[in-house]
């Protein structure tokens, strides 16, 4: 028995392809102009600062509980929303704070309800995993894993009811991709042709596994065929591909004809979480990934070479970011924690008479 199990366990592991080898960049990527270019070198490099910060709060114990950082996937959130409009709706996982800052929520919000306190976007009370903006049509920042894909696709359901024309762009883990919910959720989606536009991060290891050793099927742009839903795979290592592909998914729900599944082949540079070291994979693979596919250094790179930026430039859009950052660390760091009476509040919604 014990002989059966570590053969099929070498064999799974055999057959587990290296994320080299699993990262297939576009040939011919759509060229950006040079003021997206921009852009979205911007808000990568504030997402990749914001992370590292965070990174450095928790390791002095000013950040409590569980902390999830984007660093190495910035390019799937950004491409997506350069394709979104105004009203389109975002929902994440726990792997959030990226997303939060793409839809435009303010750092120092942010950073301030990582650190527990009153200027937080919960007020102190949500933390890392849970934090929501209607304003900035955010609603969470989910801890359980799977749980914001029905409620993604309930967006899509309340927007299909109302004809507002907006789209839910709904964002999940390759983990995630194997829970029940997001298949009752599929098929919900499909049978009312609903805007809804899944997002599957797959960044290869969900909490510390090769999509090889947990999931039979690994193109997860096929999850949705017996549903009658398309999907394809995209290069989500460079922002043009992902905005590319962003274009179609949501033009193609926002139409009327349903939902989407864009499988982002992207690659986190840390562990699952903070308490993650990540020993499930070797250094070099980690350290040839931020070489030759860097989301951010792609784009630094063809701001020099194709359209001719200074270097000076891109270093001063560098200490932009890196005082927003730290202005929003700053605000975090001496803001209050909220008073005990919070305990009692955002408990009961009492309709009005």
């Amino acid at each position: 028995m014990a002989a059966a199990k570590n053969a099929g366990q070498s064999k799974a592991e055999a057959a587990t392809p290296p994320a080299e080898a699993a990262h297939r960049p576009a040939p011919n990527a759509p060229q950006f102009t040079r003021e997206e270019d921009l852009h979205a070198y911007h808000e990568m490099l504030l997402i990749r600062r914001f992370e590292e910060k965070a990174g450095q709060l928790y390791g002095m114990g000013l950040i409590g509980g569980f902390c999830h950082l984007y660093i190495g996937q910035e390019a799937v959130v950004i491409g997506m929303q350069m394709a979104s409009v105004e009203g389109d709706q975002v929902i994440t996982g726990y792997r959030d704070h990226g997303h939060m800052l793409a839809c435009g929520m303010d750092p120092k919000g942010v950073m301030a309800e990582l650190t527990g306190r009153r200027g937080g976007y919960s007020r102190g009370k949500g933390g890392s995993m849970h934090m929501f903006s209607r304003e900035k049509q955010f609603f969470g920042g989910h801890g359980i894993v799977g749980a914001q894909v029905s409620l993604g696709t309930g967006l899509a359901f309340a927007d299909h009811y109302r004809e507002n024309g907006k789209v839910s762009l709904t964002y999940m883990g390759d983990g995630a991709a194997n829970q029940g919910q997001v298949y009752e959720s599929f098929n919900m989606a499909a049978l009312w042709k609903l805007p809804v536009v899944y997002v599957i991060e797959n960044n290869r290891y969900a909490m510390g596994t090769s999509v090889a050793r947990a999931s039979a099927q690994t193109d997860f742009s096929k999850r949705g065929l017996s549903f009658g839903i398309p999907g394809e795979q995209v290069d989500g290592m460079d922002v043009r591909t992902v905005r590319e592909a962003a274009t179609r998914a949501i033009e193609h729900a926002r139409s009327g004809q349903g939902p989407y599944i864009l499988e982002m082949q992207t690659y986190r540079y840390r562990g699952h979480s903070m308490s993650d070291p990540a020993k499930y994979r070797s250094k070099d693979e980690v350290t040839k990934m931020r070489d030759e596919h860097d989301p951010i250094e792609m784009v630094r790179k063809r701001l020099l070479e194709l359209h001719g930026v200074p270097e000076a430039d891109l270093k001063a859009t560098d200490a932009k970011v890196r005082e927003i950052v730290n202005d929003s660390a700053e605000f975090a760091t001496n803001d209050p924690e909220p008073d005990p009476s919070e305990l009692w509040t955002d408990i009961l919604l009492e309709a009005n008479a």
